[in-house]
Order: structure tokens, then sequence, then C-alpha cells
């Protein structure tokens, strides 16, 4: 009979009553709450757990919000002692990946674009360019009657990159000064690493 009645509110346009919608709800303990029976200690019982876990609810939430507002991190350090240590290999990361003293017109017609000093054989727009450095690129950049010669990338790397010579200012290993001699180039194709050959 009450379903008949929740089917015609529905069909009229109705609001559905809160006691076909709890019995209809999958949240566990609200078909228990709002029952078409009357008010009893087990409708009393089923309201307080439910208000209950859900300030439960609320409160953890709460909690765990602050708790990540705080952004707390744990820093751990194990100091180990150790009688031989091996020198660990070093990694330069430069963005100035060549140095533009050592960029020759041949390295300039082969690999402009490359290093992102040409577009399609022009020089882009450079408005915040030093002055002297972009005259001596327009002078390398104009192709005119220029002959190009082989490209070796290999080589252009070895001879255009950084030198460890002019990097390496000061270096102490186990209280022994160190020095350029000590240190061999792992590989140099975008990153410099240099590994102690001592």
């Amino acid at each position: 009979m009450d379903l008949k009645v929740d089917e015609e509110e529905v069909e009229n346009g109705q609001p559905v009553s809160i006691e076909a919608f709890a019995s209809s709800s999958t949240l566990h303990g609200l078909s228990h709450i709002f029952s078409y029976e009357r008010l009893s200690v087990k409708r009393i019982f089923w309201t307080l757990c439910f208000l209950g876990s859900f300030a439960v609810l609320v409160f953890v939430c709460n909690e765990r919000i602050q708790y990540y507002f705080l952004y707390p991190h744990v820093t751990k350090l194990d100091e180990v002692a150790t009688t031989h240590m091996t020198f660990p290999a070093i990694t330069f990361c430069n963005l100035n990946e060549f140095r533009f003293s050592q960029v020759t017109k041949n390295d300039l017609y082969h690999a402009g674009e490359l290093l992102a000093l040409l577009n399609n054989r022009w020089i882009p727009d450079t408005q915040m360019a030093d002055e002297k450095q972009l005259q001596i690129l327009q002078e390398k950049a104009n192709f005119r009657n220029f002959k190009p010669k082989p490209f070796n990338m290999r080589e252009f790397s070895d001879r255009a990159g950084h030198d460890i010579q002019e990097m390496l200012l000061s270096c102490l290993f186990r209280g022994e000064p160190c020095g350029p001699a000590d240190f061999k180039v792992v590989s140099a194709w975008l990153l410099v690493s240099l590994k102690m050959v001592r």
C-alpha cells in the first residue's frame, strides 16, 4: 500500500517521502533511521550510531587535511665509517654545452640549428644577446662563398666542450690534493661525466 502511494507521488511530480528515499538508499543505517514504524529505541540507537560514525569521519578527514597542509617530511641519515672510500663519479649538467669561442664557421654551418644559434641558416631574433657576440656570430654565419668541410660531432664535442682544466678550481680527496690529471671523461654528450683515475 505504501509503495503505491510513493509511485503515485512520483507520477504526480510531488517529492518522494524521506521514508521512501531511505528504504531505497544504499547508505547503511539510513533505512533504519527513517522507517515507516513509530519512534522506537531501535530507531534512536541507529540514529546515534549513524551520527557518531559521521562525526568520527569528519574528525578524521579534518585531522588528515590539517596534517597534509603541515607538509611533514622525514630526513633520515645513517653515518657509516669506512676505511676505504671510492671517489664518486662527478657529473656537470651545463645548459651551456659548448664554448662559443670554440665554435667555428664549419661547426655553425653543420650544427647551427642544433646549437640553437641559427634558425634555417639565419640568426634568430636575439634582442637580449650580447652585441659583441652577436657581431661574431654574424661573421661566422656568413656562408657566402663558403665551402663546408666534413663534420664530426664527436670531434666537435671534444674540441668545443668544456675543459676540466678550466672548470676545476680546487680538489681534495682524503686530505690529499687532486687535479685535472686525476680525472678522465667518461661521457661528453649533453653531460660531462668525470671519473677519478687514481
